[in-house]
């Protein structure tokens, strides 16, 4: 496998995980305003990725895959809210532990990773395309 082949799967498998970093990014975002159904229970956990690499023994290189979707064990916000059906007695509702500004930043971060690893796709096209013209 040529340099050029391998630099192009890492950068596949680079956007294969900022994929899935998004649809989890996603579904936090989608579920930020969740609560709980009664006072005891909990509302939505948010959820973080990590990553790790991983060897390709087939081709002897290095490609990240995405090691963990797991939730965030910080603690729940709390909103008072006494008319609310799952408010404590003190008249308070846990809500997700879910930041939308972080979320975002999360979500800008994965989409310029997803953009950098398609850069080095398409500057492996063209330098491929580039060496095929020099050898005719």
């Amino acid at each position: 496998m040529d340099e050029l082949s391998k630099s192009t799967q890492i950068a596949i498998s680079g956007m294969k995980a900022q994929s899935q970093r998004l649809r989890v990014i996603s579904e936090n975002m989608a579920n930020a305003d969740s609560t709980a159904q009664s006072p005891e229970g909990q509302p939505y956990r948010r959820k973080v990725v990590t990553f790790k690499n991983e060897l390709d023994r087939s081709t002897g290189i290095n490609k990240v895959k995405v090691d963990k979707v797991q939730g965030d064990s910080s603690d729940f916000q709390r909103r008072y809210d006494p008319k609310h059906p799952a408010a404590d007695r003190e008249g308070y509702v846990l809500t997700p532990n879910i930041n939308p500004l972080i979320e975002m930043m999360d979500m800008r971060e994965a989409q310029r990773s997803y953009e950098a690893n398609m850069n080095v796709i398409n500057t492996s096209r063209t330098l491929l395309s580039r060496t095929v013209e020099m050898l005719r």
